[in-house]
């Protein structure tokens, strides 16, 4: 398999601007205020108006930039459909503001659609109960988790515009026409429910969100939404059916980083490395841990500060995914309420 290369290793698109990725397809970024701190945003040319996948967060910044996003690299011409490849903030943040201020349609799968707005109407002041048993059954630490009990947890409508009610749904084999391209829509898994990724029949290209980045692997999450939920083997089930229609001269236009070919080959080096993390998650679970303590075997590193919370529920999904193949127990431990797992 051919290696991934990077053919825009360079350089990337600043604030407001444009790098042309092929006729008709524009690769544009948004500021995140967190470590891993870009999504990547691609506009579509349709003529008289622009396809835009995916919106950044919803910020008074990011309006600023997509104004200046106007006036330069779309030319004046309006933005009449938004793709919202899943339902992270990151990347549907917008989404709204692009409905009512600028009559755009939504383009989104029904699960997609239904996380996102579920989310932005569910306003937390402190957390809910059940959230709270779940950081418990995680193993959280302890003053982390004092520290979130007492505070205001993140909120969707932080940093997600009003989504109102309609949109298009997109499905699994759906084909749709934008930037002068028809395109193939496939569904991935794991990083975020039925998350949608778009092949072009009449070229090279691959949209593909977060589903399948270069140099990171996506976050691979469980949460107190769906607290015994698989997104580990739903995601390497995912990158295993995707590998089957993936080509060496696909051009993979990321959610995040660089765009990059050798798409075979990092699919099999992403399925290879969550199975690598798993057996050093079974020798490491000799005796009864909870996710909390299960950092080293997984990261490789120390955990800490903003990253925290991402891992704890990266942990949690792998220790739950030995559980459901049979390959764990797990029980409640008395003294923290922890979920305990242990190798079979």
């Amino acid at each position: 398999m051919t290696p991934i290369r990077y053919p825009w290793n360079d350089k990337v698109p600043e604030a407001g601007d444009a790098i042309e990725i092929a006729e008709g397809v524009l690769w544009l970024r948004q500021p995140l205020p967190m470590k891993l701190d870009h999504v990547n945003i691609y506009a579509l040319d349709d003529g008289d108006g622009w396809t835009i996948v995916d919106t950044g967060f919803a910020t008074r910044k990011s309006k600023a930039i997509w104004e200046q996003a106007f006036a330069g690299p779309l030319g004046g011409k309006p933005v009449t459909r938004v793709i919202g490849t899943h339902h992270h903030p990151d990347h549907i943040g917008l989404a709204g503001w692009f409905q009512q201020e600028h009559g755009a349609e939504l383009v989104m799968t029904r699960t997609g659609w239904l996380m996102a707005r579920m989310l932005q109407l569910d306003l937390q002041e402190l957390p809910t109960d059940e959230t709270i048993t779940y950081w418990k059954r995680c193993g959280m630490d302890a003053a982390e988790l004092a520290e979130r009990i007492a505070g205001r947890p993140f909120n969707f409508a932080d940093c997600v515009s009003p989504m109102p009610l309609g949109y298009t749904r997109i499905k699994q084999g759906d084909v749709l026409r934008a930037g002068g391209r028809v395109w193939d829509i496939h569904i991935g898994n794991g990083h975020a429910p039925e998350h949608a990724t778009l092949w072009s029949r009449d070229c090279n290209l691959v949209i593909a969100g977060d589903q399948i980045l270069p140099s990171i692997s996506p976050n691979l999450g469980v949460y107190a939404t769906e607290p015994e939920a698989d997104p580990v083997g739903d995601w390497l089930e995912a990158c295993e059916r995707l590998s089957g229609i993936a080509r060496e001269d696909h051009l993979v236009l990321g959610g995040h980083k660089l765009p990059f070919t050798g798409l075979p080959a990092r699919l099999h080096n992403l399925i290879e490395n969550h199975h690598g993390a798993l057996e050093r998650l079974v020798a490491h679970l000799d005796t009864p841990k909870s996710a909390g303590e299960c950092f080293v075997p997984l990261f490789k590193r120390h955990i800490g500060g903003g990253e925290y919370g991402l891992a704890l529920v990266e942990a949690m999904a792998h220790c739950l995914h030995l559980w459901h193949e049979g390959r764990a127990t797990r029980k409640v431990r008395e003294d923290d309420e922890a979920w305990v797992f242990q190798a079979v």
